[in-house]
């Protein structure tokens, strides 16, 4: 397994749950890790956890709404670190609700954050992972091969980052750069806590089956796994499988199981 010692390692969205796992994991291996998310006070407590333990992290505040903090990180990091071996567009939320209930601005948010900010988290990566014949990762989500009732906007969004990540694969084939585009099943995270607007909420209940949930650091450990391996798609949990399984080769049982539930 490579185990990223020395890499410098560039996560978005980088604050809690599965970037934060990932944060850790890439640490543990070795890497240098570069923490961006719009919640500063978070990468900085992030980082002064791996930096008691001994490990290499440092902070880089951005959102990935903003073309131009994509450009100003990725030139941040290449100033204090010389290279970029590993980026990880993994900034990502949620907007729910019935098609005819959302509003253009949730569906521009939505889009804004899962997809735009994907695709140029991706642009201004590539230049410097080209000289490093390194690894790209986006994050997607099972919910890229199958949608439910009230998940359309996410489900766009996230059936969209898969086709950004298959168009990658075929763009950098030969360049030394691989896209490896995971899509995780139920994981422990804040996403179901973080409203339409974007606006993280405490309170928020997290209604996703808990039985069915996996620990962040579990979901970190084989994704960094498919990283290495530079795997095209990785598909997790076993019942994110069968989802992903179902939605892809047989839509008319998703779709009659869907519509006997509601």
């Amino acid at each position: 397994m490579h185990n990223f010692r020395d890499e410098v390692v560039w996560i978005t969205g980088s604050s809690s749950g599965i970037g934060a796992a990932l944060a850790r994991d890439f640490a543990e291996r070795g890497a240098i890790v570069c923490l961006s998310a719009r919640r500063a006070d978070k990468l900085e407590a992030l980082a002064n956890e791996l930096g008691a333990r001994g490990l290499r992290a440092s902070v880089y505040p951005c959102d990935v709404t903003s073309e131009e903090d994509l450009e100003k990180t990725v030139a941040a990091i290449i100033g204090d670190h010389g290279q970029l071996d590993c980026a990880i567009a993994n900034a990502g939320f949620g907007v729910s609700g019935r098609i005819e209930s959302l509003t253009g601005e949730e569906w521009r948010r939505q889009l804004d954050v899962n997809v735009v900010g994907s695709a140029l988290t991706a642009k201004y990566a590539l230049p410097e992972l080209r000289k490093s014949r390194g690894r790209l990762a986006l994050v997607g989500s099972v919910m890229a091969m199958l949608s439910t009732p009230k998940s359309g906007a996410y489900a766009a969004s996230k059936f969209a980052v898969r086709a950004i990540g298959q168009t990658l694969s075929m763009e950098l084939h030969g360049s030394g750069v691989s896209c490896t585009t995971i899509h995780p099943g139920f994981v422990e995270s804040d996403i179901a806590r973080v409203d339409n607007s974007g606006t993280y909420l405490e309170s928020r209940k997290d209604k996703r089956p808990a039985k069915l949930m996996w620990p962040t650091d579990k979901a970190a450990k084989v994704m960094v796994g498919a990283i290495a391996r530079r795997k095209r798609e990785f598909v997790f949990t076993g019942h994110g499988k069968v989802a992903g399984y179902l939605g892809r080769h047989f839509p008319g049982f998703v779709h009659f199981a869907q519509t006997r539930k509601s």
